[in-house]
């Protein structure tokens, strides 16, 4: 048998470089290993500015604009063969981190080339351990991927969830509490609870701190300050960090604690699950016929009825959501944890932050794309509530309380009065209205339930929406 392994191109393992690679394609840019290796050369680079145009180390001159202007050039440049390149370094060093070094120091000899510059390319990595970068680099990836990537994705969702909520906020629903018929909604109302839940979660993650650290070894600036005694090193450390847009972290070990990290994939998650939980609304509503899938796109729903529209792409968004949960639960569960001052499973682990991202984000296309393949069907809605009209047993109920409370007469036990007429058993309009006219209820009262049907039972429904709805 031909080996599958041996195929040219290469054959994807998984699912996400292969069959969904177009919809998270643009997580390449930040979550991929070439985009860690691009961040890596960015922060090394930036640390030989900053050492240089700040006097860090006394003696040393300042780069030129022209020399700024090409180092920084080759970070924007950082494509297919610089990748292939640091490769061929790296089979040497066996060291990600120190083949960036050379691969630097080679830039900067062209970039400057006077015997007097040589010393320069001591600059690049002076006073990092590789975990310096690293967790610069992540945090920056990060923090890219968060906010140009995955946050436009998710608002726009949250964004079309809010406009189907505002269209259908008048359109009555007969809820299911326990799965059972109860109070009428409406069903714009209940898309608004989904997406003011989503868009809590946004405005956490919105407010996410990227924490970097930049101190030696075990975090405590040792050769630094052995090498360079008259420098602020934590100011240093500080500015360097803060510039490259990141928040400063002043106390570590040799690794950066990735408590924000955990902080962050938490609220991924939980976004994650709250849309898990619409997946399976909206499917539940397609199953009770409440929404129509909109035929003549091209799919097939079943290879043998051909009558069939299945409701994909929630079925396959839940899928995505569950992967990227477990993946992001892992993150966060052991990324908070070293061992003394460092072990390396934070390193492994790290490295499949873009794969959680990307069934998330997955799951973000499959979602939208299958809201917008939906129409809403009032008519079945507004069926199933005319078969329950006992559900307007509350209201009654609920007034005769009051009613009593106020000291009206005739009100007595009015909670099982409407047990008694309404569990169990089904019940018409005629028999409620004749059932209100039988209690003895204030004029003005008895006239406001006699003209109540379950569909003009949604209340403050559609108000909710336009109040609350951002």
């Amino acid at each position: 048998m031909v080996s599958l392994a041996d195929a040219t191109p290469p054959i994807a393992l998984g699912a996400l470089d292969g069959r969904y690679r177009a919809a998270v394609a643009p997580l390449i840019d930040h979550l991929s290993e070439a985009a860690l290796n691009r961040q890596r050369v960015h922060v090394e680079i930036e640390w030989l500015i900053h050492q240089t145009s700040h006097g860090v180390v006394p003696g040393v001159r300042q780069l030129s604009d022209d020399e700024i202007a090409a180092l920084r050039a080759v970070v924007d440049d950082f494509g297919t063969d610089e990748v292939a390149e640091l490769g061929e370094i790296e089979r040497v060093t066996v060291h990600d981190v120190k083949a960036v070094e050379y691969f630097l120091k080679k830039r900067l000899t062209a970039i400057a080339p006077a015997d007097e510059d040589k010393g320069l390319a001591e600059l690049i990595h002076f006073g990092c351990t590789s975990e310096d970068i690293n967790n610069l680099s992540y945090a920056l990836m990060v923090k890219g991927a968060v906010e140009q990537v995955w946050l436009p994705r998710a608002r726009a969702l949250v964004a079309q969830v809010s406009d189907m909520a505002r269209e259908l906020k008048d359109v009555p629903l007969l809820a299911h509490t326990h799965g059972q018929p109860a109070t009428p909604t409406t069903m714009g109302k209940e898309l608004a609870v989904l997406a003011h839940r989503l868009g809590r979660q946004l405005r956490r993650i919105e407010g996410q701190e990227y924490l970097g650290k930049f101190n030696g070894a075990t975090g405590t600036f040792g050769a630094h300050a052995l090498a360079l005694p008259d420098v602020d090193w934590p100011a240093v450390s500080r500015a360097f960090v803060e510039g490259l847009g990141l928040t400063w972290n002043p106390l570590t070990t040799q690794i950066e604690s990735h408590d924000w990290q955990a902080e962050l994939y938490a609220d991924v998650a939980r976004f994650n699950r709250i849309l898990h939980n619409l997946c399976t609304d909206v499917w539940t509503y397609i199953s009770m016929g409440y929404f129509a899938q909109v035929r003549g796109q091209g799919t097939v729903g079943s290879s043998t009825m051909p009558h069939k529209v299945n409701p994909i792409r929630f079925e396959n968004a839940e899928a995505n959501l569950e992967v990227s949960n477990a993946l992001l639960d892992v993150l966060g569960g052991t990324l908070v944890q070293s061992r003394l001052q460092r072990d390396l499973t934070d390193s492994s682990m790290q490295r499949n932050i873009g794969t959680a991202f990307g069934h998330s984000i997955l799951a973000l296309d499959n979602v939208a794309r299958g809201l917008a393949g939906l129409d809403a069907v009032p008519e079945r809605m507004a069926a199933d509530l005319e078969a329950n009209w006992e559900v307007l047993g509350e209201p009654i109920q609920s007034a005769m309380r009051a009613l009593g409370a106020q000291g009206v007469p005739g009100m007595e036990e009015p909670y099982e009065r409407l047990k008694e007429l309404t569990r169990g058993r089904r019940i018409n309009g005629d028999d409620l209205r004749e059932f209100v006219r039988g209690l003895g209820l204030p004029a003005d009262v008895e006239a406001r339930f006699v003209a109540l049907t379950p569909q003009t039972y949604t209340a403050l429904a559609s108000r909710l929406v336009d109040d609350h709805l951002a």
